[in-house]
Formats: C-alpha cells, structure tokens, sequence
C-alpha cells in the first residue's frame, strides 16, 4: 500500500505558519481506556509523540483498571462511521491504526471506512479478548478475519494470541513459527504480520529471552530479541502498534519502521510506570524528561525492570539510554 501525503498548511490560506509543514494525521479507532494505559489513550499519547497527529475514533467504553478488564460500553457502529466521516472529509489522512472495536457489528461498521481508503497503509493490532464472552468473543474474531485482515498491512499481535487466532487448530507440539503465522493471515489478505513474545529456549544460565519478528509468507525479515523478567506491563500491544502506524504514515520502509517501533517501545517499558496498583504502564514520553531525571521506582523503591512478562501486550525492554523517536521528525 501507499500512503497519503500528509496536508499542506501551505495552501490552507488561514495557515498560521506556511512554512512548517503539519503533521501527518493517522486515525486510530481504538476503545476508551479510563486507565490512560491502552487503547486510545496509548494511541494519541503514542503517535503524539512520533510526531504525528492522533484522530481518535471511540468503538467502545471500556470499564477497566491498570489490572484488569471488567465490562464495556459498546459505541452504536453509526456513530462510529459518523465520527469517522466527518474528520474525514476535512483531513488529509496518511495512516490508520485499528485496535479493538467492541463487537462484531462495529467490525463491519470500521470496514466499510476502511474500504474507501485502500491506499492509506493499516496496521491492526489484536489484543487478548479472553475477557469477552466466548461467542462475543468468536463472532468478533470471525468478522475481523474477514473484514480487517483483507485490508491490513501489518498485522500485530503477542504469539499466543495469533497462533488461537490465525491457526486455531494447530496441535503440533511445536510453537507455530512467525512465518507459518504469515502464511495463514496471507491467505486472507494481510501483508506482513509482527509477532511479539515468541519464547527462545533458554541458553545455560544466561535467563529466558523472547523474539519479535516481522514475518511475511515468505518467512521471518527482521526483529529483536530481548531478555524477559517477572514484570507485568499493559498497554505494550496497543504502543507498538500505533508508533508503526506513525512511522508507515510518513512513508517509512516496512521492515526499518517495526525496527524503529520496536526500539520506541523498548525505551517507553523502560521509563514504565505504575499509576495505581495493578500493571506498568509505558511511558511514551521518555524522552521529555530532563537528563537528571531517574526513571520512575517500583513500589519496593528499586528501579523497574525494562522487560514485561508475558502477557496480551508483552513487548521488549531497552538497556540504551531515552532519545527521542523519529531521528529528524519533528517531535511536540
């Protein structure tokens, strides 16, 4: 796919500064997360701080803690379709971002938006829904088989998650390999899938590593390997994500864009916080804080590990010192 040049203030005669060119805009249909830790409240936060411009469209109301998930208010799909439309008939899309859309109905809703946009690039991200009701659950994995895989560039999930979902009859007693993860979500349309917390075998005595691959169907192209601790983080899946939706905006190259991805969500567990009682939450603005500042403490007092456990959102941990994303991209 190609993307959509982001819009030039430029030719917008009551642009208040011609010379500096705006932000490409990436709409990101997500739930609300009251935690501040996934869904939009990461998305914005994420591609705000990628340099882009967050167009948040709500699919759900999610009644959650930095813990746990306990229910949701679903958004109608026509008000769905209706915020969408509206922000875009009056902004220059260059990305999409695709989270969890609450049901099935909203699946639809979402696809019918997308379809008229085929050329702007889409990532989609599928969280753990082992929340849900198991038919809400298998009715909204089916629609999203059929409708967003089609129109996905990258898809991006934790390991456990895409094997249920893209192989669920896969009995082997062998993990199923990011490629083989590929070639089945190639067969319904999707370019590229990131794989997060695939477990290595443990090496001697040097501790328990996890992979991040990028695969097509014709095998595995680029990724990172990081060392895995006992932390728990949430909000990991939905921070890769969108930064990738940032980075494939602004027309970066598939395989450096999840290389930079990666690396952001390293630095943003890294500077992890945690706000309340359950699971840390990256910080996606690492690089704000002043050099003297130390990151955050655990709640022993000691500094917070940089790996997450495994979970819905595991993701890789950073050793390098906080700089701020996108190289030469302006950063707010």
């Amino acid at each position: 796919m190609t993307s959509t040049p982001p819009h030039d203030p430029g030719s917008d005669p009551a642009s208040p500064d011609q010379d500096t060119a705006a932000p490409a805009c990436v709409l990101s249909f997500n739930a609300s997360d009251p935690s501040g830790a996934a869904g939009l409240s990461a998305d914005i936060a994420t591609i705000a701080a990628m340099g882009a411009h967050a167009l948040p469209v709500v699919t759900s109301i999610l009644m959650r803690d930095t813990a746990e998930i306990f229910d949701q208010h679903l958004i109608e799909g026509d008000a769905i379709v209706e915020q969408a439309r509206y922000v875009l008939e009056d902004v220059t899309l260059a990305g999409f971002k695709v989270g969890f859309l609450g049901s099935a109905e909203n699946v639809s809703a979402v696809a019918e938006i997308l379809s008229d946009y085929a050329e702007v690039p889409l990532v989609s991200y599928l969280p753990s829904l082992g929340w849900l009701e198991e038919d809400d659950a298998q009715s909204y994995l089916d629609a999203f088989r059929e409708l967003i895989l089609p129109a996905t560039e990258v898809l991006v999930g934790n390991h456990k998650t895409l094997t249920d979902f893209l192989l669920p009859d896969w009995d082997s007693d062998r993990p199923a390999s990011p490629r083989e993860l590929a070639v089945a979500a190639a067969e319904h349309g999707t370019r590229f899938v990131l794989v997060t917390g695939v477990m290595l075998p443990p090496k001697g005595s040097t501790g328990q590593f996890i992979d991040n691959v990028l695969a097509s169907a014709q095998g595995a192209l680029t990724g990172e390997k990081f060392e895995l601790f006992d932390v728990g983080f949430v909000g990991a899946g939905d921070t890769l994500s969108a930064a990738l939706a940032a980075l494939l905006a602004v027309q970066a190259e598939v395989q450096a864009a999840v290389g930079e991805a990666l690396q952001f969500l390293d630095q943003s567990l890294d500077a992890g916080f945690r706000p309340g009682m359950g699971n840390i939450v990256p910080d996606r603005f690492f690089w704000a804080l002043p050099p003297e500042v130390e990151p955050p403490a655990g709640a022993d007092g000691s500094a917070l590990s940089s790996s997450p456990d495994v979970d819905e959102d595991d993701g890789p941990a950073a050793s390098e010192p906080p700089t701020a994303p996108g190289g030469s991209r302006r950063v707010h």
